[in-house]
This record gives C-alpha cells, structure tokens and sequence, in this order.
C-alpha cells in the first residue's frame, strides 16, 4: 500500500470512528429524549464524509460495501432534510429518529465486517465471511439495532 493511499485510509478510519462515537451520543440522547446538539452534527458531517470517502478506495467493479455505503448516503440526505430543513415537524420527527439509528446501524455493521476483516483472531473465525461467527455478529448487530430503532422512532412519535 502506498503512503498516500496509507494517509487515506487511516484519514477514512478516522472518520468512521468519529461516527459511530458520536452516533452513539446521538442514539442515546434519542432514547432519553435529549438533544445531543453539537454531537448530532458532528455525526451527521462524519457520516456523510466516511460514507463518501469509501468510494475513493480503488475498485473495479461495483462493490457490496459500495451497494451499503449508496444507501447510508440516501437515508443520511433523508435524515438531514429531515433536521434542518423540516425541522422535525410531524412525521418527519420520527423519519429523523429512525434515519439517525439506521445511519449509526449501517457504521456498526461495516465496523463488524472490518473487524472480521482485519483483527485476526475474529478473521480465524471466520476468514471469508460467510461463516457462522460473522452471520451471528451481524445477526445480532441488526436485532439490536431493530430494538433500538424502534424504541427511538415510538418516543420520537409520541
């Protein structure tokens, strides 16, 4: 790998983390019916930025994790016309509760996938992906996600 693509790379992890700490923040905040202020906007702007940065790795053709990162990017441009430019009013408060903990779902799923990917002890349980221990993970990332999901879209509708 070269420096460059090295600085990248790391300049992408970054970012990433940056989001799900934050995202966390926010998700939190939701659940206990607080503002989390300047950490929603600093997920939202990290989000979108490791979202778009994913597509600067080189590829040759059209990607799962490019397929992820398409779809984070929509629910994200949803999730913030839904902040700033509605103001969460009516429905779009709980489309704005329901984008934040999708938006931090999909981070969390890519983390899960990475560290498969590159922690060694998690790659030896499941070196191509497809195994048990990955699906199980994922699994368990999704129903998580789905309990929180709803629990954050029922308060922000009440």
């Amino acid at each position: 790998m070269g420096s460059g693509l090295l600085i990248f790379t790391l300049f992408h992890v970054a970012l990433s983390l940056v989001a799900f700490i934050a995202g966390i923040v926010v998700v939190r905040g939701l659940l206990q019916n607080r503002e989390a202020g300047g950490w929603t906007t600093a997920f939202l702007v990290t989000a979108v930025a490791t979202n778009v940065t994913g597509f600067g790795f080189p590829f040759v053709k059209l990607l799962p994790s490019h397929i992820v990162g398409i779809i984070a990017l929509v629910v994200l441009a949803v999730t913030i016309l839904a902040r700033y430019a509605f103001a969460r009013a009516g429905f779009w408060r709980w489309v704005y509760a329901g984008g934040l903990v999708l938006s931090l779902f999909f981070d969390t799923f890519v983390l899960v996938a990475q560290a498969f990917g590159k922690i060694p002890a998690l790659n030896l349980l499941a070196p191509t992906g497809s195994e048990p221990p990955f699906a199980i993970a994922e699994a368990v990332t999704l129903v998580v996600f789905a309990v929180i999901g709803f629990l954050a879209v029922r308060r922000a509708s009440a």
